[in-house]
């Protein structure tokens, strides 16, 4: 309380990290990840590393307006997990689990996508409101005809647990449980992520036996592991949920096993560059209660085309088939010195066309990028998006910028895949 006080009449620096209360909640890695020379910062009360100092720099955050003291370091660890294979510490993921009998049928009413999937399927949804609007996205993992594993961000684990258990339908039997502290999630992502997991599994990872959008309960460093073959950030790899006491040591057999094929931890500075070239959208930014799927550009991860009612379902029927309103776009800025954060104003033609939701940098792409809507009262078609001139204002100063309807990185998706 005194340090938000005290900054009230400071400068509002991008990134900057509150300090005072701090660790209050850490993962099993922390220490571990204090070697690395990790520079944490906090969500929700996790200690999470948001990058590591190379060799000869203080692990510590210097601030200011334009690139900051980390982005050279971003920018290896970026690169390594294109190239390579990292360890991302996301043991702050919330975490429930929702059983019973009536377990689907909940979750078919709650969720936007299709969930009626055999155990060891995996689902991307969305969570609508009655507006059609993305209250919550996250992933449900069947791992058995009545239980269900649903992961969501760190930031909104009251939120989504609170929406999940006051729409589900009155008289089911389901129990829904926070299990969040009962395990620790490390990411292993990049093209050896195959190579690094198969040296510490007797497990069959191959991507016949084990395929993209799947669920297996695999053992590492002795200790029942469930793996869930997602990513975040556009590359082959696995969320590894592990029980949190054995976190550690799945993270060290991890990084033995990985030191000949160049793993390393990364950090969520690295991870939001990543999903920023991908196209991933952010809830909470990117994707609203304000949003619909429609509208966001994740028409595909709606069954509509099912039989079945669903939250929400009412409200895009009405809006099927008309050119909605705003439309999600990518943007990117060839100056290297631009810096884009997010709430810049996009112009189309000179006019204003609405604003950025979130921005950062693509070391792959080298350039800056930008996500937002624009905005027409007449309705966004696809001819209206791509026939504008576009720029954007940084710093009061009008910016060119070329418009992207389609991931930057890897667009058909192959890698993720592979």
């Amino acid at each position: 309380t005194l340090e938000a006080y005290g900054k009230h009449y400071t400068v509002g620096f991008p990134h900057e990290e509150y300090v005072t209360g701090r660790p209050r909640i850490v993962s099993p890695l922390y220490q571990r990840l204090k070697k690395h020379n990790a520079v944490f910062g906090s969500k929700l009360g996790w200690e999470r590393p948001n990058w590591f100092a190379p060799e000869g720099m203080e692990p510590q955050d210097v601030y200011s307006m334009g690139r900051q003291n980390w982005f050279s370091a971003v920018g290896d660890e970026h690169r390594h997990v294109r190239e390579a294979v990292g360890v991302f510490d996301q043991s702050s993921f919330a975490k429930y689990e929702l059983t019973g009998k009536d377990a689907l049928k909940a979750l078919d009413w709650i969720c936007a996508n299709n969930i009626d999937k055999p155990a060891g399927r995996l689902t991307y949804t969305q969570l609508l409101n009655t507006r059609g609007g993305i209250e919550a996205d996250l992933t449900v993992a069947r791992l058995a005809e009545e239980k269900f594993y649903i992961v969501t961000g760190t930031g909104f684990r009251t939120h989504d647990q609170s929406w999940i258990a006051e729409h589900i339908p009155a008289g089911l039997d389901v129990t829904l449980t926070d299990v969040t502290e009962k395990f620790g999630t490390l990411s292993l992502m990049g093209p050896r992520a195959r190579d690094v997991l198969a040296a510490v599994t007797d497990a069959d990872v191959s991507n016949a036996a084990f395929p993209f959008g799947h669920v297996r309960e695999i053992a590492i460093a002795g200790h029942g592991v469930r793996a869930l073959r997602v990513t975040y950030v556009g590359e082959l790899g696995w969320e590894l949920h592990v029980p949190i006491d054995a976190t550690g040591e799945v993270f060290d057999g991890l990084m033995t096993a990985g030191k000949p094929r160049g793993v390393r931890p990364i950090g969520y500075r690295a991870l939001e560059s990543l999903r920023l070239e991908k196209g991933y959208r952010a809830w909470g930014s990117d994707i609203t209660p304000n949003d619909t799927p429609m509208e966001a550009g994740l028409g595909w991860a709606v069954k509509l085309r099912k039989n079945t009612d669903f939250l929400g379902r009412r409200a895009l029927e009405k809006m099927n088939g008309a050119a909605p309103a705003k439309r999600f776009a990518g943007f990117t800025v060839d100056d290297p010195d631009t810096v884009l954060l997010g709430r810049e104003t996009i112009l189309r033609d000179g006019e204003p066309v609405g604003y950025l939701t979130s921005g950062g940098y693509g070391y792959t792409v080298g350039k800056s990028i930008g996500y937002g809507y624009v905005r027409a009262a007449d309705g966004v078609s696809g001819d209206f998006l791509t026939s504008g001139t576009y720029e954007l204002v940084v710093a009061m100063q009008r910016t060119p910028a070329r418009i992207h309807l389609e991931a930057l990185y890897d667009p058909s998706g192959e890698k993720v895949r592979s």
